[in-house]
């Protein structure tokens, strides 16, 4: 059996797996942003008064 012949066909040269950037036209992401530490305190403590409360 011919192994190289399986699985998926790869993406041509320089052609990213993914899209790491917007395209043209949409809204802005923040790719590998996180949110601010004001909300994740804010979650934090939310979570945690949630836990307290049987």
């Amino acid at each position: 059996m011919d192994y190289s012949k399986s699985g998926n066909a790869k993406n041509p040269k320089g052609e990213p797996r993914f899209a790491a950037q917007n395209p043209r036209g949409a809204p802005k992401d923040k790719h590998g942003q996180t949110a601010d530490k004001a909300a994740l305190l804010a979650r934090l403590k939310a979570a945690a008064e949630l836990k307290k409360q049987p």
